[in-house]
């Protein structure tokens, strides 16, 4: 029995040409990635300080800068009530500033359209800064007790997880795009 070709050589014959990617597919990827990171608070681990940045708004704030146009202004209201289902803020408070990012982060694409991955990075840095501390807020009018100093930490995460959560969001844009159906 002959060898295996090498993988460049087995794609030489596959039609590449008239191939479009699946339309379910493309649609509901980053729709279904911002909820699976809405789950992150039911990761098993115990801390006395939040320490886990919020995945889910991360990964949101990652397809926006991405994709500009991919998810619809109103996406921060049925992704934000997710989040808000797992998050254990008060209900409400996720789709408020949820959407306001989106509607913030579609006024900087009108203003910068051509930006490098660090102005994205210092973008996010500020959106994240100020959705963590109006989180602590809106927790703190719910009856909540805590000072600003307990964040800096999930801050520090959150803020230097940002690349990683961009690479994945790379990722699943590539895999959402595979030309896979016949046209």
């Amino acid at each position: 029995m002959p060898p295996p070709l090498p993988r460049g050589l087995q794609k030489l014959g596959k039609p590449r040409i008239n191939r479009a990617p699946l339309p379910a597919l493309a649609l509901t990827t980053p729709w279904l990635l911002v909820m699976v990171g809405s789950l992150s608070p039911l990761l098993p681990l115990i801390a006395s300080a939040p320490v886990v940045p919020p995945f889910g708004f991360l990964l949101l704030i990652a397809w926006q800068q991405l994709r500009p146009g991919l998810f619809p202004a109103w996406a921060g209201l049925p992704l934000g009530l997710f989040d808000d289902l797992f998050s254990g803020q008060p209900l409400g408070s996720a789709v408020l500033l949820w959407s306001i990012t989106m509607i913030a982060l579609d006024v900087i694409e009108v203003r910068f359209p051509w930006r490098a991955f660090w102005l994205n990075w210092l973008v996010s840095a500020g959106i994240i800064a100020a959705y963590l501390l109006l989180t602590l807020w809106i927790a703190n009018i719910g009856g909540g007790r805590s000072s600003v100093t307990i964040l800096l930490p999930q801050l520090a995460v959150a803020i230097l997880t940002y690349p990683l959560a961009a690479r994945v969001v790379g990722l699943f844009d590539r895999f959402r795009l595979i030309p896979l159906r016949p046209v």
